[in-house]
């Protein structure tokens, strides 16, 4: 074999060598790197979104947003997200703004459970209130924007006497409320609007009817027990108590357990409405020389 054809042969392996390990490298160690180049390509090209389409997309979708929201908003009741268990005593606060001194309300947490795809936490709630006040809580609770319910109540009647002797007819209560509120959003609104919790003066249903507690007459009023009517003058009529005290009162001014209700200048007498512990009376005074020419 001569030298040039060896030169050939060698030349010939050489660039076969070349070709088998440049394809290896390329067609077998590249090729993962070339295919995760394409994915990243592909990323960037989805992802490329025109400026003017992602503001319309952004719009169209704010538009839904408040759609739905307003649903969510008319509803009577919401269900809020991952609530806390402290709101329900900023709740307690709030509603209780303006009772009587002598309404009382205690909260004690007690557990957290669910209730299928909700959650609740349930508390103790009781105490002693007058019974428009019970009335007011009872029906905040109920009725408040974010769910809450009572699942229990027990009532009774209960008599506080004060400083003065005077009894106060109150209702002592003990509750179990449960507030409810969910992992995520879909039951309640962006902007939150509690209901109207107001509520119109109520008949207390645990005022008794008949009572034998009186009240003290601790303004001094007019008591008509022992009571003398001494003259009836245009401004009104002047009246003496067992005491000796005088009083010059008119139509409709207090008196002991009531009011005076009318003053007859014909007749020479007065008239009043008492109640005396549920029991209503009309006690009529006349002018002593009146009663006197009469039993002649």
């Amino acid at each position: 074999m001569n030298r040039k054809l060896k030169n050939t042969l060698a030349l010939s392996s050489l660039l076969i060598f070349i070709l088998l390990t440049g394809g290896g490298y390329v067609f077998i160690i590249q090729r993962g790197e070339i295919s995760e180049k394409k994915d990243k390509l592909k990323e960037l090209k989805a992802n490329d979104y025109n400026t003017a389409q992602l503001t319309l997309q952004y719009q169209q979708m704010l538009q839904r947003a408040a759609v739905l929201d307003s649903v969510l908003a008319a509803r009577k009741f919401n269900i809020p997200q991952n609530l806390s268990s402290i709101k329900f005593y900023d709740f307690v606060n709030k509603v209780t703004t303006g009772f009587s001194p002598e309404t009382h309300i205690d909260v004690e947490y007690i557990d957290q459970k669910q209730d299928k795809e909700f959650f609740y936490y349930e508390y103790k709630v009781k105490g002693v209130a007058e019974y428009n006040d019970l009335y007011r809580f009872i029906f905040a609770i109920e009725q408040s924007k974010e769910l809450k319910k009572i699942t229990q109540i027990s009532m009774n009647n209960q008599i506080v006497t004060d400083k003065k002797g005077i009894p106060n007819f109150l209702v002592g209560f003990d509750m179990l409320a449960h507030i409810y509120y969910s992992t995520d959003d879909r039951f309640a609104t962006a902007s939150f609007a509690e209901n109207d919790l107001s509520t119109r003066q109520m008949y207390d249903a645990f005022y008794p009817l008949l009572r034998n507690e009186i009240p003290p007459n601790v303004d001094g009023l007019f008591d008509i027990q022992g009571g003398k009517l001494l003259a009836l003058i245009p401004e009104g009529a002047f009246l003496s108590d067992v005491n000796g005290n005088t009083f010059l009162l008119w139509e409709g001014e207090p008196v002991y357990l009531g009011y005076l209700t009318n003053i007859d200048y014909d007749n020479n007498k007065v008239s009043f409405i008492l109640n005396k512990g549920g029991i209503i009376e009309q006690v009529d005074l006349k002018l002593e020389k009146e009663t006197k020419t009469k039993k002649k």
